[in-house]
């Protein structure tokens, strides 16, 4: 723990910019490092007088940045921390670092499913740090979730963040390769959801330094056109999913109308492509038969 005044704290602060990286990043590594929110660093900026109190010191907070800035390493690794809607997640580089975009999947579903009374199953494959599934279990506790995922440390990592975020038990985890750890649920689930890797391969070449050299490639890598993953888990559901269940995809910004014909040619109906924050159809969405 380290106290040092508001005025010294945003000296400090000026001097890190000056060596170059944005405002949105540095203030991401102080919350999550540091323990000083966004919210918190505004008012201090009006009471320049107070002492504040941080998690570590500024040379250890100045050592992180300073290895952010000299190779790109993302801020969520360097903290072992990543903030996703109202979760606070841990994250390591075997793990995707859960995006904005992905996100509005929580929204959707929300609208499809109004009542909260209903128990259904839902499955979130290919969990990752586990943000799906535990958003959806934490606002749906008459849920059953199950997560997935074929990389057990990313699956250990998605359990604690269960335990860390959540008092219920109402998620459950299970290792292997989409829905192949699910044989005892075949027909049964009335909802997945799945943020598979999409990035086709001219793109993968060519993604910034961040993602490319720190980012599990088996998150992001799907094959020459991107939908090796997604082909697998349209074609496969279902022998999974109940007559009338849900299954929503997140893909890449220029999938949609391929993904939508997957979907139809799989015998779903109701089949929509989603737009996400920026206007692109990011999600594709269909009803089983």
């Amino acid at each position: 723990m380290s106290i040092i005044s508001a005025k010294t704290f945003f000296l400090w602060k000026k001097k890190q910019l000056s060596k170059g990286g944005d405002d949105k990043s540095l203030d991401l590594l102080i919350d999550a490092l540091g323990g000083l929110s966004n919210n918190e660093l505004s008012l201090l900026k009006i009471k320049s007088e107070k002492l504040i109190e941080l998690k570590v010191n500024l040379s250890q907070l100045e050592s992180s940045w300073d290895k952010h800035l000299k190779f790109s390493i993302p801020i969520q690794y360097l903290s072992g921390i990543s903030f996703w809607r109202d979760l606070d997640l841990e994250v390591s580089n075997k793990v995707l670092i859960p995006r904005p975009e992905t996100e509005l999947l929580i929204e959707i579903i929300s609208r499809k499913f109004k009542n909260k009374r209903d128990k259904i199953t839902f499955v979130d494959l290919g969990t990752g740090s586990g943000a799906i599934g535990i958003a959806l279990a934490l606002a749906n506790p008459n849920w059953e979730g199950i997560a997935t995922d074929i990389n057990k440390n990313a699956l250990e990592i998605a359990s604690r963040n269960f335990i860390k975020n959540s008092s219920k038990s109402n998620l459950r985890f299970y290792y292997g390769n989409w829905w192949n750890p699910l044989e005892n649920y075949k027909g049964k689930i009335d909802l997945a959801i799945a943020n598979p890797p999409y990035i086709p391969k001219n793109v993968y070449e060519k993604l910034p330094i961040e993602v490319k050299n720190f980012e599990p490639k088996e998150a992001l890598w799907g094959g020459e056109d991107g939908l090796d993953h997604i082909r697998e888990i349209v074609q496969c559901a279902p022998a999974y999913l109940k007559e009338k269940a849900w299954l929503l995809i997140e893909n890449h910004f220029d999938q949609g109308a391929r993904v939508k014909k997957l979907f139809l040619k799989n015998r779903f109906t109701d089949v929509e492509v989603l737009k996400d924050f920026s206007g692109i159809g990011r999600f594709t969405i269909g009803r089983y038969k």
